[in-house]
């Protein structure tokens, strides 16, 4: 189970990484803020693609918490997007992109695989280790 978890987190923040490296340079003309939209958008794509090779070198609990973010936050962000227009942020440019498309669609489906593995391996790989500490996973409590 552990490998299959590792090898959907890496392949989602892979699509991730792929999808936003792509598309960095029609983010460059994105206004507002001090970052440009094509910067943000290789930063996501150099920290994805570094977390997927990172979860497939060592799948530790911090590591698959590390991946939670990094996918769970680009799931976030393309949502809020899509449907709100917050403006600028601080140094964010206004990244408001109320339309559809393949690529996008592609993106969401790994980011969302890779936070749902991440955070299923995150909560397993604490079960396991105790165990093999020695010390026992906790027992479901029993109703009578």
């Amino acid at each position: 189970m552990g490998l299959i978890l590792r090898l959907l987190v890496a392949a989602g923040l892979a699509v991730d990484a792929y999808v936003h490296w792509v598309f960095a340079p029609d983010m460059e003309f994105v206004r507002g803020g001090a970052i440009g939209g094509d910067v943000l958008f290789r930063v996501q794509a150099a920290v994805a693609a570094a977390v997927a090779v990172l979860i497939l070198v060592r799948a530790s609990r911090w590591v698959y918490a590390l991946a939670f973010v990094v996918a769970a936050s680009a799931v976030g962000a393309l949502v809020l997007y899509y449907y709100v227009d917050v403006g600028p942020l601080g140094p964010l440019p206004d990244m408001y992109e109320p339309v559809w498309y393949a690529e996008k669609t592609l993106s969401l489906v790994g980011e969302g695989v890779a936070a749902l593995a991440a955070l299923a391996g995150f909560f397993l790989t604490g079960r396991e280790r105790r165990a093999d500490d020695g010390v026992p996973a906790p027992e479901p409590a029993c109703r009578s």
